[in-house]
């Protein structure tokens, strides 16, 4: 890739001297911050801003190591091929009218890419805005001139972003409005070659980038994105556009019909510590937050935010909104609460939220908000302070950086929102960003940076950085479980799925197959009233429906009429099963499904008849192992009832979390499962038993 950041020379393809036109902007904007040489192309000229014009790529001066494309599409292949047979190493493509425009432009992609294979070039784009750094102050595109007016201010977060036009709004509004710096911005277009993988890996190791954002529309290669995620020591910011598939595949089994809509892919960042966003602006925000807190102390995660206000009203809502996001108010501790009190008239009890316009009355602003700041910077139970403020009058115009170094040196990040007129609230969001504090003008915004900070700290504690070593399949299955799994096709029954997953190490429910009245006496009374039994028939998964399961059967004469009606009702072709019945009001369902972008994701959630009215569940892309299973079971909104349920013994999470992991490598092992679905497993005692299966083969 150093070939498209630090090239020594840079061959313009496409330049003119038209101010109106593309190729004069990128012209334009080289001249004004890279130092190399850079060639003007352009067989119509001799000259352009004061620079030799050279008439195609074959006439100008060796060596090149980049060259920037913008002209026509239909010239664009020839154009590559000439580059290529020049031994330029990398070309950006920003010409548009290729994939997005239909079957032509496929086809002319489709010749780039053929190109790139055939020769070795790689190209970046079609259809992009290129690659700013602000750092360097390169601009290697057609964005607008005007930029310049405004100044590239350098930053610590770069991005990526696949829409070229997009990529140009962000900078030109992150610039105008003074928001933040950024270190790189770069646009990817239709991603023929380069792709957001390859750029997520540079910058992992840039060290100009703290923070890296993210605008996708696709992810090639799931995996590979999935490992640099989870092993990036960096933040990682994501906005994902296109998150509804748009009419889901056929599928046999619950894991499947819940796969759809993102649901995939929204776990698997959250497995790998990705930090996913909904709007840009929130992708600007949240990636701010994360460039002045990259690193959250332990103790700090869990999140236990103070409130500094100068108004109960906007004090309320904040809590209310910290609520929503999950976190919670601090306790504020004696010495505190005395120390405020020394500010705070009489009349006025302390309490968090803490109302600061009684004491910005009395003394006002710089002592009351330095007094309250410099207490909860000292406060062992307060994790995060939320600070509002009002610039351009109100006596709330002060200098607060020594009490923000207060709450630094105690390891404290402060978040800011800010109201008042528009010049000085500008200023002063500028002054208050300079030292290291981010300032929002949405309470709302602020809560969701809070969270997003707390969440990142979290999942560095609980799960850490990296995912678990591929080392090969763990499950040994006997060879004609393995020989059925290799050359069976369609569903497997209940009763061979689970005897599959026993050999896991999954636990299953106690249960035999009978052929007479007889055998299910013998085993109802080896397992103990009451029982259960299931009738099974091919390929039908939703078995009560069908009428096939008799539960609570209790003694000879309930067994003896239910297996009179499972005999008529499947044939002597299918199979009875009678089952232990366990007893468990909480119920969980488990599975497998094989995502395009992400190979095998295992499915957790709450089960039973509730598993899609409920829809609540994880997916965690595999391998994996049980630290991650737990963390992902943490984030269910249902997770409380995992901790005991109407008097029931709370959830073995570690039990479960290995039986989800055992199901990870089973599929792994074994690719002609497709599916796979468990439910319920039910929580008897405290343990994850699999009551009901399913497997489904590729046919």
């Amino acid at each position: 890739m150093k070939w498209f950041f630090d090239p020594k020379a840079i061959a313009v393809i496409g330049a003119t001297p038209d101010p109106m036109k593309g190729g004069y902007s990128i012209l334009f904007n080289l001249l004004q911050g890279y130092p190399g040489a850079i060639y003007p192309i352009n067989p119509k000229y001799r000259k352009i801003l004061d620079l030799p014009c050279y008439p195609t790529i074959v006439d100008a001066p060796d060596p090149i190591d980049l060259a920037i494309v913008f002209v026509p599409a239909a010239l664009v292949p020839q154009v590559v091929r000439a580059c290529a047979q020049k031994g330029i190493p990398g070309v950006i493509v920003e010409s548009g009218g290729f994939s997005e425009t239909g079957d032509t432009g496929k086809a002319l992609q489709q010749q780039l890419l053929d190109i790139a294979r055939e020769t070795g070039i790689r190209i970046w784009g079609p259809n992009c805005m290129g690659l700013v750094d602000a750092r360097r102050q390169y601009v290697f595109s057609f964005l607008t001139p005007s930029v310049w007016n405004f100044g590239l201010t350098p930053g610590s977060v770069s991005l990526i972003v696949q829409s070229g036009m997009l990529a140009g709004g962000f900078l030109i509004d992150i610039m105008s409005h003074g928001m933040m710096g950024i270190s790189k911005a770069l646009s990817i277009g239709n991603k023929a070659d380069v792709n957001e993988t390859e750029l997520l890996a540079y910058l992992i190791d840039d060290p100009d980038t703290r923070v890296i954002g993210l605008y996708l529309e696709s992810i090639v290669d799931g995996g590979r994105f999935m490992e640099l995620c989870a092993s990036s020591p960096k933040p990682i910011v994501l906005l994902k556009g296109g998150k509804s598939r748009g009419g889901a595949r056929a599928a046999l089994s619950h894991t499947a019909s819940m796969a759809g809509d993102h649901a995939t892919i929204r776990s698997a960042l959250m497995q790998a510590g990705v930090i996913e966003v909904d709007d840009f602006r929130q992708l600007l925000d949240v990636s701010r937050a994360l460039s002045m807190f990259p690193d959250l102390a332990p103790s700090r995660t869990i999140g236990k935010t103070a409130i500094l206000t100068f108004s109960g009203g906007a004090g309320i809502v904040s809590a209310d909104l910290l609520e929503a996001s999950g976190l919670s108010l601090a306790d504020l501790s004696d010495e505190t609460r005395l120390r405020l009190q020394q500010v705070f008239p009489e009349w006025m009890p302390v309490s968090n939220p803490i109302d600061l316009w009684p004491a910005v009355e009395r003394h006002g602003g710089q002592i009351a908000y330095e007094t309250a700041m410099k207490a909860v910077a000292e406060d062992a139970g307060v994790d995060v302070v939320l600070l509002h403020l009002y610039s351009g009058g109100f006596a709330l115009n002060f200098d607060m950086a020594d009490a923000i170094d207060a709450l630094y040196r105690n390891g404290k990040p402060v978040f800011v929102w800010l109201l008042g007129d528009r010049d000085n609230a500008q200023q002063t969001m500028e002054a208050i960003q300079g030292i290291g504090v981010p300032v929002y003008r949405e309470l709302q915004r602020a809560a969701e940076a809070i969270r997003s900070v707390i969440r990142r700290g979290r999942w560095v504690q609980e799960v850490g950085h990296g995912r678990p070593a591929d080392a090969g399949p763990v499950v040994r299955l006997p060879q004609h479980m393995a020989n059925l799994l290799g050359h069976a096709r369609g569903t497997l029954d209940e009763y061979l799925s689970k005897q599959i997953l026993r050999e896991c190490g999954v636990a299953t429910v106690p249960e035999k197959a009978v052929q007479s009245v007889a055998e299910a006496l013998e085993a109802a009374s080896a397992f103990g009233f009451p029982v259960v039994l299931k009738g099974l028939i091919r390929d039908v998964l939703h078995k009560s429906e069908q009428g096939l399961v008799h539960v609570n059967l209790r003694n000879e004469a309930d067994i003896r009429e239910a297996f009179s009606v499972l005999s008529a009702r499947i044939g002597n072709q299918d199979t009875i099963v009678l089952q232990k019945q366990i007893g468990g009001k909480c119920e969980l369902i488990a599975g497998v499904v094989r995502d395009p972008q992400f190979g095998v994701c295992v499915m957790a959630g709450i089960g039973g008849t509730l598993a899609e009215a409920m829809d609540d569940k994880i997916f965690l892309v595999a391998p994996f192992d049980e630290r991650q299973a737990l963390y992902m079971l943490g984030q269910l909104r249902s997770r409380k009832l995992l901790d005991g349920f109407r008097g029931e013994a709370p959830l073995d999470r570690e039990a479960f979390a290995r039986a989800l992991v055992r199901i990870g490598h089973l599929a792994l092992a074994h690719p002609s499962i497709r599916e796979l679905d468990i439910n319920p497993f039910i929580v008897s005692e405290g343990q994850p038993i699999a009551v009901d299966a399913n497997i489904v083969l590729c046919r």
